[in-house]
């Protein structure tokens, strides 16, 4: 892969890296989407998946947030259900719902028949890349272009189930009832997602996050069982072929902080019931920390806004460091806040800098 050009901001890359910043970088899980009047302005006349599908649009979303907020990366705007589509499962995104497949695996026999990686699999993805490629040219390298995938329990879960649920009863049954089948399919997810993340790489994509929405739902047992040999499988591979920074959310897995740190993972990024002092105690140095505001945080007056995005960032410190939510945000969210909560990370992290 040739050399990626000099970044314009490129305080995420040092972040990750260990080096001196800024200021503390903040990019937003969901940055892109429906909290945003220009974004739904654009749904009003596609479907979900028509945007990610079309790289003129899936670059406009992309940009929307950074053409309103001094952010310090951008997301590809896409789905981590388009692995299950390239394994040939419908899908789609039901106002309401959510996502909504249109035939759910019923058991091994019917996962077996129905999911097979073909030569097909990992060209029927070439939309992202597309759509990376296009959005990396119009960055003119202002900022970096994050790439990302869902983790394999995460995506199993919707596969089975789906569509989302409360207590994902139907996909957590087939860990007990039939082990190795799950072993087969998380194998294969892994295998798919290693491809697919290199190719994002390729695309231009600066850093790669792995989304692992689901995994609280899992006893410390099942997670270390079914989950955490693919996760650190998928970062070992994929840093094996190409040289960029990775990221691990896994959401609710508080049990596991002191395992990742002995992972090739280069962030973990936390949800906001986990402690930073606490994390990065049980993390270690040499990783470097994403988070982790509380969504709902967004909610508050100007004034607690910014005493808890103050303590937040007191915790953490400004070093190895990069700000988020613990989760992405909600449709009801108010742009205004999501700008004071991006020039108040900015503004607070300056001055703990120069006073430093």
């Amino acid at each position: 892969m040739s050399e990626h050009p000099q970044l314009l901001n490129d305080n995420l890359l040092r972040a990750i890296r260990g080096e001196p910043v800024d200021h503390v970088p903040i990019w937003i899980m969901r940055q892109a989407g429906r909290y945003l009047p220009e974004f739904r302005k654009v749904r009003e006349e596609h479907s979900f998946f028509e945007i990610c599908k079309d790289a003129d649009l899936a670059a406009q979303i992309t940009l929307q947030p950074l053409e309103r907020f001094p952010l310090d990366a951008v997301i590809i705007f896409s789905d981590i259900l388009v692995i299950p589509q390239a394994l040939g499962m419908s899908l789609d995104i039901v106002k309401g719902v959510g996502p909504l497949f249109d035939e759910p695996l019923i058991d091994p026999t019917d996962m077996r028949q129905r999911i097979n990686i073909t030569e097909e699999t990992l060209p029927s993805l070439n939309y992202v890349m597309e759509a990376i490629k296009e959005t990396v040219n119009r960055l003119d390298n202002k900022v970096p272009l994050i790439g990302f995938t869902g983790a394999p329990w995460t995506l199993m879960s919707y596969m089975v189930e789906g569509k989302g649920s409360k207590t994902w009863n139907v996909a957590k049954k087939w860990l007990y009832v039939w082990k190795e089948d799950s072993h087969y399919l998380l194998k294969l997810l892994t295998d798919v997602i290693v491809d697919y993340l290199v190719a994002q790489a390729e695309s231009g994509a600066r850093m790669l996050q792995v989304f692992d929405s689901w995994a609280g739902i899992l006893s410390k047992e099942q997670f270390f069982e079914f989950e955490f040999p693919y996760l650190v499988e998928i970062a070992t591979r994929v840093k094996q072929r190409v040289d960029v920074p990775m990221v691990l959310f896994a959401k609710g897995v508080h049990y596991a902080l002191e395992e990742f740190s002995d992972t090739p993972y280069d962030v973990v990024s936390l949800d906001w019931t986990m402690d930073p002092v606490t994390s990065r105690e049980l993390l270690g140095k040499e990783k470097t920390l994403q988070g982790n505001l509380d969504p709902c945080a967004l909610y508050a007056s100007d004034q607690d806004l910014e005493q808890k995005i103050t303590d937040m960032l007191h915790k953490f410190g400004c070093h190895r460091y990069i700000a988020n939510l613990g989760h992405g945000l909600y449709p009801s969210h108010d742009p205004e806040k999501v700008g004071f909560f991006i020039d108040t990370v900015h503004r607070v992290s300056k001055e703990m800098i120069n006073n430093a």
